[in-house]
Parts: C-alpha cells; structure tokens; sequence
C-alpha cells in the first residue's frame, strides 16, 4: 500500500482510493464530503503535482499549444467533454477570455483559480494525465486532458509536454 492510500481511522478520502485506486476522483469528494482539492492533495506526487494558480496564463499559454485536447468540466449534475484546440486567451473586463477556430471558448474567472494540479494516474485501467485548474473554493474549475488516439492510447507529444511541465513545476515545488 502506498503512502498515498494510507488509511488511518476515520479517512474516508484514504480508504475509497484504497478501494478503487483508478476510479472518479469527483465521487470520492462527493462520498467524504470535502472538495475536489482535498482529494487531489491526498494523491501527492507523483500523481498529483500542484503548482500556484497564479501561473493560470503560463499554463494556459503551454497548453494552447498542444493541439486538440480532450476539454472537461464536471459537475455533481453532468460530465461535459469537448475535443478541440485550446485558443489563445486574452485578460479584459475581469475575465480570461478564449475565443477562436475552436468549439472551446468562454469567459474565465482565472482570478479565482487558486491551484493547478498535474495529474498522472491510473483511469479505469489506463494511464490518464490531466491538468486541473482548482478554485478558491476547491472545486475543479475545468480540466485539460491529454488526448488519445484512436486505439485509446495517449497522444505521445502531449504526453512529453505534459511531462516536462510536470518535472519543471514538481522541482520548482518541491
């Protein structure tokens, strides 16, 4: 067992990822009653590698880069996925705001996003990496995939950037 999944007395957070190590980490949260941010600082590194959501626009920026990702919000009602390319965004009138050749687009409260989480763990049985942008209120605001291709294997030049940022913020966190 891994520190990670220590279970100590009373952990509900420790003993659902002992009992499912690759499920929904929303359904963990929703089970122990706590935010999404609580779960995600229980995986540690080097599942989860949190950097200061201050960097929203740099991390923004690397990602928009990457080509189509996979783009989710999940809610306690819904699990809402888009394909396609982040665009460039830009800072105005209190918003972060992505427009563009893109089914991707909106207003962003990045002023709220108080962590960003680069997450590389097991999904169902398959290797998933994730960027998750976390709220003031540790909730998920959003998350950037890296993509997959046909047979459902990752995208390999997402996947090397998704590890570089990962290094590069785990030494500087660390």
């Amino acid at each position: 067992m891994s520190a990670v999944t220590a279970i100590r007395a009373g952990d509900p957070i420790g003993a659902a990822l002992a009992a499912d190590p690759d499920g929904v980490l929303e359904r963990i949260a929703e089970s122990a009653s706590v935010a999404m941010r609580e779960v995600l600082d229980r995986l540690g590194a080097p599942q989860a590698v949190r950097i200061e959501g201050t960097l929203f626009q740099e991390v923004w920026a690397e990602l928009a880069g990457w080509g189509p990702i996979m783009f989710i919000v999940h809610t306690r009602d819904g699990v809402f996925e888009t394909k396609g390319s982040l665009p460039h965004g830009t800072l105005a009138r209190g918003c972060f705001n992505v427009h563009g050749d893109s089914p991707i687009g909106g207003h962003l409260r990045a002023d709220r996003c108080a962590a960003i989480y680069l997450v590389d763990r097991p999904f169902f049985k398959r290797r998933s990496c994730s960027v998750q942008f976390v709220s003031v209120d540790g909730d998920v605001m959003f998350k950037v995939f890296v993509a997959r291709d046909a047979e459902r294997n990752l995208d390999p030049k997402q996947l090397a950037a998704f590890e570089t940022l990962r290094r590069v913020h785990a030494q500087v966190s660390g």
